[in-house]
């Protein structure tokens, strides 16, 4: 069975113009790749601007118009062009964004939810679907201003749930909410998952992340550094120095910080973006960097933990 959605050396740049004609090609995202199957979720963690939220819109097909994409998007075995993008978008490809504002703040809960359908079937529905998330009947008539934080979270995710999605892509759905309450909304995106969907997790919660994710893919400075299994964090099987860092950085785990900070876009320079803050670089690292297998994860390192030189 084809995976439902392949990202293969993604790359997205953007044109910016100083001085009103000098052009400056500022590259954000370079050679990013995860794989999602159906039926599991899948995180994609890294701190801010390390280009989780630029992935989600790019898969969406929703990029301003001054960035260039280049790399391979394949949908359910087929190429994820713009236009197949913009025809799935809404329907089986569903976003659940950060803000609860994206919710019209002039209409009802319940024209939201049906997409403006007003037959009897459309209502049962929307109603079924609202009560799967808790919510009650009475609030199709309520507005946005008129819910909580967390049960406008719960219509958002009602809102991706009613189109039975095939790809879910929730970006940091959990601001601002307590562990009780975050895992909670986490469990709804567990719940559509083992309904067949793949389900994209955008975070920067790696903790959070690991309680419903089967795979991580990490992020640093727009690229991919690994792609591990969930069981690998936990089993000491990390590839990876930065998903290292990562993993010691918890507070279970002695909250170890690294020194340094993630470079800018447009400040990589060439070779490893993390080599800088790395106490295993070389002069080999500012070279390429190939995608390779080690010990069943994907990794993107000359020196990691349980491999060998390339």
């Amino acid at each position: 069975m084809e995976p439902v959605l392949e990202v293969k050396d993604l790359s997205i740049s953007f044109t910016q113009y100083q001085g009103g004609t000098r052009r400056r090609v500022l590259p954000v995202i370079r050679r990013l790749s995860l794989t999602i199957e159906a039926g599991q979720v899948v995180a994609v963690v890294g701190s801010s601007g390390s280009g989780k939220s630029l992935l989600a819109h790019g898969i969406l097909g929703i990029l301003p118009y001054n960035s260039h994409m280049e790399g391979e998007l394949r949908y359910r075995g087929e190429p994820l062009t713009p236009r197949r993008a913009e025809q799935l978008r809404g329907k089986e490809i569903v976003l659940v964004p950060q803000g609860v504002t994206y919710l019209d703040p002039l209409m009802k809960v319940g024209p939201q939810l049906r997409g403006g359908r007003r037959d009897a079937q459309a209502r049962a529905q929307s109603r079924e679907v609202l009560a799967r998330y808790g919510l009650g009947p009475e609030t199709e008539e309520r507005y946005p201003f008129e819910l909580s934080g967390g049960m406008a979270r719960r219509v958002l995710i009602a809102t991706a749930a009613a189109q039975s999605p095939k790809l879910l892509i929730a970006d940091e759905p959990t601001p601002g909410l307590d562990a009780r309450a975050a895992g909670r909304i986490l469990g709804h995106f567990q719940e559509i998952a083992q309904q067949g969907a793949g389900v994209l997790l955008i975070t920067h919660d790696l903790e959070l992340a690991l309680t419903i994710a089967q795979k991580v893919a990490v992020f640093y400075a727009g690229e991919t550094v690994e792609e591990a299994g969930a069981e690998d964090f936990a089993a000491g099987r990390l590839r990876h120095p930065y998903t290292n860092a990562l993993w010691n950085a918890l507070p279970q785990n002695g909250f170890t910080p690294i020194p340094g900070s993630q470079p800018w876009p447009g400040e990589e320079g060439s070779g490893c973006p993390f080599a800088p803050r790395c106490p295993r670089r070389s002069a080999a690292c500012a070279g390429d960097i190939p995608w390779r297998t080690v010990n069943g994860g994907q990794v993107r390192c000359l020196y990691p933990e349980g491999g060998e030189k390339p």
